[in-house]
């Protein structure tokens, strides 16, 4: 099992940075994929980003070129860099891991997830 624990929410506003990150401690070697994903009030989570152990990314559309995924292998802990945030990023951020071969799709991904952290919320004013 794998514990994780978010931090780096905040407030901000429009068009400033946040950095997120997620330490992760337990059975790490057994992660295959790291993500980030946020939730809406009342609506479930939704897959934001997401690195493999081969340092491949991917990105729903709505935050490319504006967040950065990266991994620090050595530390085991997750960031997300995100920049020109808007008020649509208002959510309350997870990091989550899974220890499978889930599907491409960062929507479908949710459903793999093995392990979640608390959350850290994010406003963008």
């Amino acid at each position: 099992h794998v514990q994780l624990v978010e931090s780096g929410g905040g407030s901000v506003q429009a068009g400033g940075s946040l950095r997120l990150s997620c330490v992760a401690t337990g059975n790490t070697n057994a992660v295959t994929n790291w993500g980030w994903f946020r939730r809406y009030p009342g609506q479930r989570r939704y897959g934001v980003a997401r690195i493999d152990n081969n340092g491949i990314t991917r990105y729903v559309d709505s935050v490319k070129g504006r967040f950065t995924i990266s991994k620090d292998k050595a530390e085991n802990t997750l960031h997300l860099q995100m920049d020109s945030l808007i008020p649509e990023d208002t959510a309350m951020y997870y990091c989550g891991v899974d220890t499978g071969a889930p599907p491409e799709d960062l929507d479908s991904w949710v459903q793999w997830i093995d392990s979640w952290g608390q959350g850290t919320q994010v406003t963008v004013s």
